[in-house]
């Protein structure tokens, strides 16, 4: 019995982990600047890709295979920093009070570029290389032979989980991000700049998908098409969780990767649909996902 329970239960949780990075950054972005960022898979790739061509770089110049870790976090700061503040000054701020249906509009644009710009800077091949995993090794848990890169991605899930609550219910930041999110024209009126909280939520949302783009590089690689993949998983578990809910997504997380997980275990047929039967399920039960609710909306 445990050996298969043990193998499903840590297949589901690191499955979870990565998809947590990309729904959470998402959720995040939407919680305070209400924009559904069509684009968000795009990042998740592009943070991929730069730390395969890093990875693939150090390993070709026979540098000390410890670097990979560096390069797996300094991928993510690096898109964060390039394209967090360029797209929130030049495009996402011109979006701000629009309809859903332009946002939508805009940044799906914004994701057919970035597909694009993807192509002809890293051409249409596959991108591997799992020397950070290889370098952890494996453990024995229950009997099972487990990796223990998996392992850490479980753990640096739930440390993010931990530290998004300390930044938001501990620091000023996080106290200057909840008078945003309550009520932004009246932050704005007792001195608050929401412009410079704007370009830090939407960094800090860049940063978090380009990072589990980078963590899933020495597990499944990245290739053409993974933006687009990440980006429907990744609004299917915002909307199980509730758009802009952070507790919703790292709950709706674990749903999708052990509904994911028990389909490739059990029914591999299903793989590609279970995510999104699970969130039918709820969204039939809950129609604003698990921890969302109706709000009145200012017109």
């Amino acid at each position: 019995m445990s050996n298969t329970v043990i193998p499903l239960l840590l297949d589901s949780l690191a499955s979870a982990a990565l998809i947590f990075f990309a729904a959470v950054g998402l959720t995040l972005v939407f919680s305070v600047l209400r924009v559904l960022n069509v684009a968000h898979g795009s990042l998740y790739s592009i943070g991929a890709y730069v730390a395969a061509s890093i990875c693939l770089f150090i390993v070709s110049r026979q540098l000390s295979p410890y670097l990979s870790f560096v390069a797996l976090l300094f991928s993510a700061v690096f898109v964060a920093a390039l394209f967090g503040p360029l797209i929130e000054r030049t495009l996402i701020r011109w979006t701000y009070g629009k309809s859903e249906a332009v946002q939508i509009l805009i940044t799906f644009g914004l994701f057919l570029i970035l597909e694009d710009v993807q192509r002809m800077v890293f051409g249409v091949q596959s991108l591997y290389e799992d020397a950070p995993m290889r370098l952890l090794g494996t453990s024995l848990i229950g009997g099972v032979v487990y990796l223990n890169y998996q392992i850490v991605l479980i753990g640096m899930a739930i440390l993010v989980i931990i530290g998004l609550r300390l930044l938001i219910r501990h620091t000023r930041l996080g106290r200057l991000i909840t008078a945003v999110v309550a009520d932004r024209e009246m932050a704005q009126s007792i001195g608050i700049d929401t412009n410079r909280i704007f370009i830090l939520a939407f960094s800090l949302g860049v940063f978090l998908a380009a990072l589990g783009g980078a963590l899933a590089v020495p597990t499944s690689g990245v290739a053409p098409g993974l933006g687009a993949d990440t980006m429907v998983l990744a609004f299917a578990v915002a909307a199980i969780g509730g758009l802009g809910q952070i507790e919703g997504a790292a709950i709706a997380s674990l749903i999708v990767g052990f509904v994911r997980v028990l389909a490739i275990y059990y029914v591999p047929a299903l793989d590609a649909v279970a995510p999104y039967a699970a969130m039918l399920i709820v969204l039939l039960i809950r129609p604003y996902g698990l921890f969302g609710s109706v709000t009145a909306r200012r017109i």
